[in-house]
């Protein structure tokens, strides 16, 4: 998408701005006699795409667009539908649920729309600029650079804000997740309208749209959140009397979603809650949320921190070193090119820990290296020929950049005298390249990628590791990854969890502070899935004399989960106070086995 497309379009007096009608014709002559009747003109009604979706009507809601003048952008639907594509682009995985409700409804529009309809849906613009009062606003579909991804409330701020700085606007409006919410990030506004073809998922089958006004003073706005009531009944008896699918007519009729695979944890955690219409007053210094998401859930428990015995040492993780050659948005590590809290951990050092090992006969399976960047320490490949030699697998967590590659040829003998017993595990942290260096930093996408064809082509044991921080429902996310390994070439099947490992988000300020016995039993859970139940990991902070242990990857700096110079003195049990034992282990559901 163009961040700078032609002059914007100039609107004044009030807006009505709407997601997408997906075929809905009597939720869109609702919201016509509406705007009739408060004073809105069709040329200020803007939709932000998704025309034509699973509703009756495809035909009926094409028309009113090309009659009234009402604009509208191309959303996903409309791209596949001018294109001739075989599906309606959402994003989804082909065979699942909703690939297979929306083949149904796609085949029924391509059927209602001639080839004149069809065009005109792919004659609109990717994108509007409109100017109201003194604020240039970009209405998008789904996201700056990405038409199909879903924006929602509990989204982070920074996923937005790298949007409407990308844009250089003062808001953005969008559509696509179907779901209404307004939210200021640093002085700029991101508005989605919500739906007008399908309830929102508040259990009511009222449908949303927004009325938004210049405020008082120039740049600022009124925004009201607006919810319509319309004659559901009709539009669901169509279209059962078409034989379109019955879950999105039953929906239409009980405002619930049938399934909630496109829903954000946070958002599928809220269905049936009831939306207020509101009124909000955007300016840059206002701090505006609605409706307020809880991300993720608090849970208020005064019992006593929950605690895991060491069922067996199963992975010993390494931390070669805190040294990283990248400085993350977000690392949990705080590795830098400039932190060396934890200094390089040798390969003598190394092998005393598994000399341990051998000796207390522990039955370690797995030797896992992190850090940092593992291969940052010129001392790996001589830890890893150890670790291998022995008998035990060997994993390295790897961004596969520069210092990777500066070991090629020792991983080649390796892998040829050790072979699959050496795996890695690289970092791609999202599956398009701009969300991916908003967390890695700039040009960090293509190399990664590189490393990682290197080994896939050397044909080495290789998996990824990905993170949820976009705020997309999981089953995008792994459809997304697997498009990414398709057009790559790479052998990896995103949506078996051993070779796709996606984690959860850690925001210390956002959830419990530890992890009580309740909290477990509610999260059905026993403590024996979490990584202290059966992984210990080796540090050597700046300065020591030799390593120490810690409880897990996760907390490397906190004394708390300090255990012991030794293995043995580490078996004891850990008691779960940290807001990361909640946030990642237990609520977030993370597995970070080897």
């Amino acid at each position: 998408m163009n961040p700078r497309p032609a002059e914007p379009l100039v609107l004044t007096g009030p807006v009505i701005v709407f997601g997408g009608p997906y075929s809905n014709l009597h939720a869109l002559d609702a919201l016509l006699e509406e705007a009739q009747r408060i004073g809105v003109a069709p040329k200020n009604m803007i939709s932000t795409g998704d025309l034509v979706a699973y509703c009756a009507d495809p035909r009926g809601v094409v028309d009113r667009f090309r009659e009234t003048g009402m604009r509208f952008i191309r959303g996903n639907c409309e791209d596949q539908i001018a294109g001739d594509a075989a599906d309606c682009g959402c994003g989804f995985a082909p065979g699942g649920e909703c690939d297979r409700l929306s083949a149904d409804w796609f085949a029924h529009a391509m059927r209602e729309l001639d080839e004149g309809r069809r065009a005109f849906l792919g004659g609109a613009p990717e994108r509007l600029d409109i100017v109201l009062n003194g604020l240039r606003i970009a209405v998008v579909h789904g996201a700056a650079t990405q038409q199909n991804r879903f924006v929602f409330a509990s989204t982070p701020s920074r996923v937005k804000a790298r949007d409407l700085e990308f844009l250089g606007v003062d808001a953005i409006f969008a559509g696509h997740s179907g779901l209404p919410f307004s939210e200021t990030i640093g002085g700029r506004l991101w508005h989605n309208p919500g739906a007008l073809g399908m309830p929102a998922n508040e259990g009511d089958p009222r449908v949303w749209y927004s009325l938004v006004s210049a405020g008082a003073e120039p740049g600022t706005l009124s925004i009201e959140h607006r919810a319509l009531a319309y004659d559901h009944e009709a539009a669901a008896a169509a279209m059962a009397r078409l034989g379109l699918p019955a879950e999105y007519a039953r929906t239409l009729v009980d405002g619930l979603w049938s399934n909630c695979d496109s829903l954000a944890t946070a958002e599928a955690a809220m269905q049936g809650a009831k939306l207020t219409p509101t009124r909000l007053a955007f300016s840059r210094h206002a701090d505006l949320r609605w409706p307020a998401v809880a991300h993720p859930v608090r849970i208020e428990d005064d019992g006593t921190p929950a605690r895991v015995d060491l069922a067996s040492l199963e992975t010993l993780w390494i931390n070669t070193g805190s040294l990283c050659n990248l400085a993350c948005a977000a690392c949990f590590m705080e590795s830098t090119p400039r932190n060396d809290a934890l200094a390089y951990i040798s390969a003598a050092e190394v092998a005393g820990l598994l000399d341990e090992i051998a000796r207390e006969d522990l039955g370690t399976r797995t030797i896992g290296f992190t850090g940092g960047e593992p291969f940052l320490n010129r001392d790996l490949p001589a830890m890893l020929d150890d670790a291998l030699a022995r008998g035990h697998a060997a994993l390295v967590l790897t961004n596969a950049m520069k210092p990777m590659r500066r070991h090629r040829q020792a991983l080649l003998k390796l892998r040829e005298v050790h072979g699959t017993r050496l795996q890695l595990r690289v970092s791609v942290d999202h599956y398009t390249r701009d969300l991916h260096e908003l967390e890695r930093g700039a040009d960090s996408f293509v190399p990664t990628l590189e490393g990682l064809a290197w080994l896939a082509r050397e044909k080495f044991a290789v998996t990824v590791a990905g993170r949820l921080y976009s705020g997309e429902p999981e089953a995008i996310v792994r459809a997304g990854y697997a498009r990414l390994f398709a057009e790559s070439g790479f052998a990896l099947d995103a949506f078996n969890p051993g070779q796709l490992t996606l984690f959860p988000e850690m925001d210390a300020a956002a959830g419990p502070g530890r992890v009580t016995s309740a909290m477990l039993a509610n999260a059905n859970k026993s403590g024996r899935e979490l990584m202290c139940a059966s992984a210990r990991m080796a540090i050597k902070r700046k300065g020591a004399s030799g390593p120490t242990i810690v409880a897990c990857t996760l907390l490397p700096y906190e004394n708390d989960f300090e255990l012991g110079a030794t293995l043995a003195q580490a078996r004891r049990s850990v008691a779960l106070t940290h807001a990361h034992c909640a946030a990642f282990c237990v609520l977030g559901g993370a597995d970070c086995s080897a």
